[in-house]
């Protein structure tokens, strides 16, 4: 079986009711491809700053290891930005004040610049947050258990600043952090969708590779997140499409209610042991042109796996990207080869073939999940003359295998927390 490819640019989503859109961050829908003094990162770079943050995570687990009412956001592509590619336009505060954030199911705490910057902020594009200015914020106190609870969701305990201020410390994989205090505020998603006592970080001193952004979203499942901190209106679902380039938009939904798509094939939500943060599924195979490979189910089982919005590309034991390549490249003998690029050792000179077909390649999940790429999850556009196997190899069977977002996308990605499930189902119109 196979699949045509093409590399196309598509239109944007419609506007829907409470819809929060997803855009790239440097395409020309966003606000900040106007800042001349933010530029677009290179592939080449997109890719090292996606194999900082896998290894952020494979330590993460490494050590882990040992111990019904809805709103959508337009969710719009952000290139690489530290731990994260996608952001969303939320309103925080009262006057409300428009930020942009990236949304990443890896992370937990929410936070954003704030005045008066007391040590140091990169440069965004909308005006930082000023909690002065704003009639419902609150700082929380170092006694109060919410401060604990920003110290289990970060990893890295709390301080106490000299006027009792709770002190919160993130990093990410590419070692950008924040640092700041962590307070409570009113966050707005849509006009019907206001929150109070709000918890997320006020940065003060925040460095790294963001890129114009405000901050961050945390979509974790951490006691902390934004998913968790909405149960009681959302019951701990959401689902987000991601746009496939940078003139297209996607959507991130809170809430059943609202899911876009129907059709959606589930597979049962596993957690790691010591780990509440990520969102591990149940792989059990790969196919390769409707042939599925020789893979032992141990390989995936021994290391697990997780589904991630902020890696770019997907991580999978070295056991079975030597399987996936080998039948790749059997299924491409009749394409002309191309150098390797960055991550990627498996590329094609693809000009004057954009009429060509690839090997379909499915990820089979248990239960009734099985999950078609795309051609845009299975060939990485380099350029013209260079698409690659979209896929990375680990650097042991035991690291954890990961299920990135180029190849989520085409696809509505259901998150059933409640229900303890995963599902895919095609992307619905306007979200390609």
């Amino acid at each position: 079986m196979h699949a045509k490819f093409n590399f196309l640019r598509t239109a944007g989503i419609d506007k829907r009711k409470g819809t929060l859109k997803v855009i790239d961050k440097h395409g020309p829908c966003s606000q900040l491809h106007k800042d001349r003094a933010t530029t677009a990162p290179t592939q080449a770079q997109i890719l090292a700053l996606d194999q900082a943050r896998v290894d952020s995570i494979q330590s993460r687990l490494s050590k882990a290891s040992s111990r019904t009412d809805a709103t959508t956001i337009t969710a719009k592509s952000g290139e690489i930005l530290g731990s994260g590619n996608y952001f969303v336009t939320v309103g925080l505060g009262t006057p409300k004040n428009e930020l942009s954030l990236v949304f990443d199911t890896g992370s937990d705490l929410t936070w954003t610049q704030c005045r008066p910057c007391a040590k140091s902020c990169y440069n965004q594009t909308e005006p930082i947050f000023d909690p002065s200015k704003s009639t419902s914020y609150v700082n929380v106190s170092c006694g109060a258990p919410e401060c604990l609870q920003v110290s289990s969701a970060t990893g890295r305990t709390t301080a106490c600043s000299p006027s009792n201020t709770c002190v919160y410390a993130i990093q990410y994989g590419d070692q950008s952090y924040s640092i700041g205090d962590f307070s409570k505020e009113t966050i707005t998603l849509s006009e019907s969708d206001v929150f109070n006592d709000f918890l997320f970080g006020c940065g003060q001193n925040n460095e790294g590779l963001f890129r114009g952004i405000a901050g961050l979203m945390g979509l974790g499942r951490n006691k902390i997140s934004i998913v968790e901190q909405t149960a009681q209106k959302y019951n701990r679902f959401f689902s987000y499409c991601l746009p496939t380039t940078s003139s297209s938009t996607g959507f991130l939904t809170f809430g059943k209610d609202n899911m876009v798509s129907g059709n959606v094939k589930y597979t049962p939500l596993l957690k790691f042991d010591g780990s509440d943060s990520f969102y591990a599924l149940d792989l059990q195979g790969i196919t390769v042109a409707g042939r599925q490979l020789s893979i032992s189910p141990s390989v995936f089982s021994s290391s697990g796996t997780i589904i991630d919005s902020g890696t770019v590309i997907s991580r999978l034991p070295p056991t079975a990207y030597s399987a996936l390549k080998s039948a790749f490249k059997e299924q491409m003998a009749g394409y002309p080869t191309a150098p390797s690029f960055a991550l990627f050792d498996t590329c094609y000179d693809l000009r004057g073939k954009e009429t060509g077909k690839i090997p379909e390649i499915s990820f089979v999940f248990g239960g009734v999940a099985v999950v078609k790429l795309e051609p845009v999850g299975i060939l990485y556009h380099v350029s013209d003359s260079q698409a690659c196997l979209a896929f990375a190899a680990n650097e042991d069977d035991r690291d954890v295998t990961i299920f990135g977002n180029v190849q989520q996308k085409k696809y509505e990605v259901v998150y059933d927390i409640g229900g303890g499930r995963v599902g895919f189902a095609p992307a619905p119109a306007g979200c390609t």
